[in-house]
């Protein structure tokens, strides 16, 4: 009777180890070809805000609202649960709110929302401070930086709002920062997301690479700002800024360039 029990668990162990073998192939298959995940969103309980975040997140952030009823309804359930995995600090003082915690998740959530793992494990701690802070890193004042050995991300409250102020600006502290951070995580991670964000960033610096003419073009239109030329991190950084808050004009002006930046992303949805 034993035997049978044991054999019975070795032989459910070794199918689901097959299954899984098989799956993750043929996923690897589609994923080549398709260059996005095979799934996005999982199986489970849906978590969801308060009334109170929920409102927030209707009345403050744009992007939200440009989804579909069941878009909205997943990512609502990721910033409830991107709040519940991150620790969240206040600075000088600074008291945490809800309005920091919904609308830098749903920072976060946005640019990850093509992603089937959004939660960004590089990130652990999320510092608030009022204004602009003293950097320890290079002795300077900043207002947002990523610290990946504490796996801490740390923004200027009153420059994240500015933010979003202006929605067409292609100047956005917390997509500016979020970018860096999914950016080094994609270089860590092995999971599928990030690998097709790694592959298709790869790809576009091979474009701009061969194509000299439209790097010279890049640089002399002057519609992506001159810090995006200071390395390849400010560079991805601006050029996904650039891609939420202007779109249209984006793609009009670089489509090749702008196709690779949704494609890292798996931006299919909200009009892009």
């Amino acid at each position: 009777m034993i035997s049978k029990v044991i054999l019975g668990s070795l032989f459910a162990i070794l199918f689901y180890m097959m299954f899984h073998y098989a799956f993750k192939m043929y996923e690897m298959t589609y994923v080549m070809k398709k260059k996005k995940p095979l799934y996005r969103h999982g199986l489970g309980i849906m978590r969801t805000l308060s009334k109170d975040q929920k409102s927030l997140l209707k009345n403050e952030f744009s992007f939200f609202n440009k989804l579909h009823d069941k878009e909205q309804r997943y990512f609502e359930h990721r910033v409830a649960s991107f709040i519940k995995d991150k620790t969240f600090i206040g600075r000088e003082g600074l008291a945490v709110t809800d309005q920091m915690k919904v609308l830098i998740s749903a920072t976060a959530v946005m640019l990850t929302f093509g992603f089937r793992d959004f939660y960004i494990g590089l990130v652990g701690k999320i510092f608030i401070y009022p204004d602009e802070f003293f950097s320890n890193v290079n002795g300077a004042y900043h207002k947002g930086e990523l610290n990946p050995k504490l796996g801490a991300l740390v923004f200027s409250w009153k420059h994240f709002l500015e933010g979003y102020d202006i929605e067409n600006d292609n100047l956005n502290l917390g997509i500016h920062e979020f970018a860096h951070a999914i950016h080094i995580n994609s270089m860590k991670e092995r999971d599928v997301s990030s690998t097709i964000f790694s592959d298709s960033f790869r790809e576009l610096t091979d474009l701009l690479s061969n194509e000299k003419s439209l790097r010279e073009r890049l640089i002399a239109s002057q519609y992506f700002r001159e810090y995006a030329f200071t390395n390849q991190y400010e560079f991805i950084a601006v050029i996904i800024e650039t891609f939420i808050e202007t779109p249209v004009e984006f793609r009009n002006q670089f489509p090749h360039i702008y196709h690779k930046t949704k494609q890292m992303l798996n931006f299919n949805f909200a009009g892009y």
